[in-house]
């Protein structure tokens, strides 16, 4: 839709992406527009005295002074409906498989106008509601199948209500034809579609915000016990070049207990966004056995795609996570990376002749990164549900530099901290999380979940599991200087034990059908096997026992290998080997005293 034509909106001046228009009073703060011949998609940054700013998220190559500018009225906004499953977008929600259909083409060409969402498939839709019902915003009124494991909730918009004056049987509807018709308190009719627009930088509105007192079980040790971060949290995963922020999130999207994954390619490399979408299109989903694009939204923005649509692609990518979250849905978010985002904003900035801060970054990097997380939480929706939205920000720091600002303004808005080791990913040892860099903020308000969950010990094994690996840490310092033959028996025993830790619990393959996906209760009975191991071997080495002697049972080893030898539905296993244990160590005391 858009507003009347007007001869003097035209084109003054043109920067990259940043394009000018002089003497105009048509156009309004953050409205949509259409620039050019091919009516490229822009929206309005700037409106100070005679001179309005549009940041235009289409190449801008051809354009020239005096083409017309035209309004729409509205908000940059994205269509929100059933459709968004099982897609691949660009940064501003047109569907690229569509744009090629249309265009001929793998490339998107430029001003090519593609609805976001199918407007001819028919979706099978069932009526909750008849007539008489009193509705207010966020209550739903038709449900559809989207996918074989998705069901598309549709809801009343946020500032609607009314009662219900007329609905159609169930059937097979288009996403434009209205199924529910509401009438306010003024008398004024609302028509309900199976879809709805909504300003992608605005964030939708929510009942009440609720702890963070849930975890999101993603399956992987060294984030589930070590490191865990709730349903509705924070995290950022920062890393060099090829430390394994991508191939983190991979594990991520297919394993954690979300039920909707949002996964945003922001100005990565096209050939590692074009691995993502093949290898999300051969993924089996283990919750369901369905493709794992059931469930799956991808929005792919390339580093050779239009920087200001990069910029766009975050808020995007947040506000369909946010629509689902408005169904009772848990989303995930997966932005890879939030780096190369704020090297989009540190580019239009610079366009634009702001005052540059630090890095050349623009001084409202840290606000902009703020409204992006705070977008996150679990919440009550308007509709009664819970739903909520975890957002989890890959960070790619130049030069693995984690003082830069993007990492430093990050970590002020995330509880979690994963920051990935390079020596840990050149050494094969995934995830390549360094324990001992890393932080999780969430430890008080997810304990008491796991102690009614898993007991009181899985707290109690955690924090033993942690202390050993900060002696080591601390021992390792001398061990550098004068070597570990110096060291007594008691302390080589903590750095034997943490080797087993680092490499029988922390590393984990994702290769392996066993260890790809570890269960809590897995989780905790091998730390309380290592802690086991660990004490009884303390205590035969209190009363004289070499520590040779105990090495040379191979009880160290074995336990370094558990986590393939025990499959995650043989947890009986596990009092197997602690009488193995108890067993091989008691008859090394009693031979050392006999």
């Amino acid at each position: 839709m858009m507003k009347q034509l007007d001869k003097n909106d035209v084109i003054f001046g043109i920067n990259g992406p940043v394009v000018t228009v002089k003497n105009s009073r048509s156009f309004s703060m953050m409205e949509m527009v259409y620039v050019g011949e091919k009516q490229l998609v822009g929206e309005v940054i700037r409106l100070s005295g005679n001179e309005t700013t549009i940041q235009v998220y289409e190449e801008t190559t051809g354009l020239k002074p005096g083409d017309v500018v035209v309004g729409t009225g509205a908000p940059m906004n994205v269509t929100l409906g059933p459709g968004i499953m099982d897609n691949i977008f660009d940064g501003i929600e047109r569907p690229l498989a569509a744009i090629e259909e249309k265009s001929g083409s793998v490339f998107i060409s430029r001003g090519v106008s593609v609805p976001s969402l199918d407007e001819n498939k028919k979706w099978d839709v069932h009526i909750t509601v008849k007539k008489g019902d009193k509705l207010n915003g966020g209550d739903i009124y038709a449900t559809l199948p989207e996918t074989r494991i998705i069901e598309h909730r549709c809801l009343v918009p946020p500032a609607v209500s009314g009662e219900v004056v007329k609905t159609v049987k169930d059937g097979k509807y288009t996403i434009n034809d209205a199924v529910v018709v509401l009438r306010d308190k003024n008398g004024k009719e609302h028509p309900l579609t199976l879809c709805q627009k909504w300003p992608i930088k605005t964030p939708r509105p929510v009942k009440q915000k609720m702890p963070a007192d849930i975890p999101l079980i993603t399956g992987q040790r060294v984030i589930d016990t070590l490191l865990p971060i709730s349903k509705g949290g924070t995290a950022a995963i920062p890393g060099g070049f090829g430390a394994g922020k991508t191939m983190t999130q991979h594990q991520l999207a297919k394993w954690c207990d979300a039920d909707i994954i949002v996964y945003i390619g922001c100005g990565e490399r096209g050939n590692e966004m074009s691995q993502v979408l093949q290898e999300f299109k051969e993924l089996v989903d283990p919750k369901s056995g369905r493709p794992m694009t059931d469930r799956t939204v991808l929005i792919a923005n390339t580093s050779n795609m239009p920087v200001a649509a990069r910029e766009a692609s975050i808020y995007t990518g947040i506000t369909l996570a946010e629509y689902y979250r408005d169904m009772g849905y848990h989303c995930a978010i997966m932005a890879d990376s939030t780096s190369r985002w704020a090297e989009a904003l540190r580019e239009i900035s610079g366009r634009l002749e702001e005052m540059p801060a630090e890095e050349g970054f623009p001084a409202y990097l840290p606000s902009r990164l703020s409204d992006f997380y705070e977008r996150a939480g679990r919440v009550k929706t308007l509709g009664g549900s819970d739903g909520s939205v975890t957002v989890i920000g890959a960070v790619s720091p130049q030069g693995a530099d984690f003082s830069e600002p993007v990492t430093q303004n990050t970590k002020r808005f995330t509880r979690c901290f994963w920051a990935l080791d390079k020596a840990l990913a050149y050494a094969r040892h995934y995830p390549a999380i360094n324990w001992m860099t890393s932080y999780s903020e969430y430890f008080t308000d997810l304990d008491p979940w796991f102690e009614r969950e898993l007991g009181r010990e899985f707290i109690e094994y955690r924090s033993k599991l942690s202390a050993i690996l900060q002696e080591e840490n601390s021992l390792m310092e001398i061990v550098k200087l004068i070597g570990s033959d110096v060291l007594p028996d008691d302390q080589k025993l903590i750095i034997e034990t943490a080797r087993v830790i680092r490499v029988g619990f922390l590393q984990q393959n994702a290769f392996h059908k066993e260890d790809t996906f570890v269960p809590l209760e897995k989780q905790k009975l091998m730390m309380k096997t290592i802690i086991h191991l660990y004490e009884v071997s303390k205590g035969l080495i209190q009363r004289g026992i070499p520590l040779s002697r105990i090495i040379s049972l191979g009880l160290f080893d074995k336990l370094t290998k558990m986590k393939y030898d025990i499959p995650n539905s043989r947890l009986d296993m596990f009092s197997d080997y602690e009488k193995e244990i108890d067993d091989a160590l008691n008859s090394t005391l009693t031979a050392e005293f006999n």
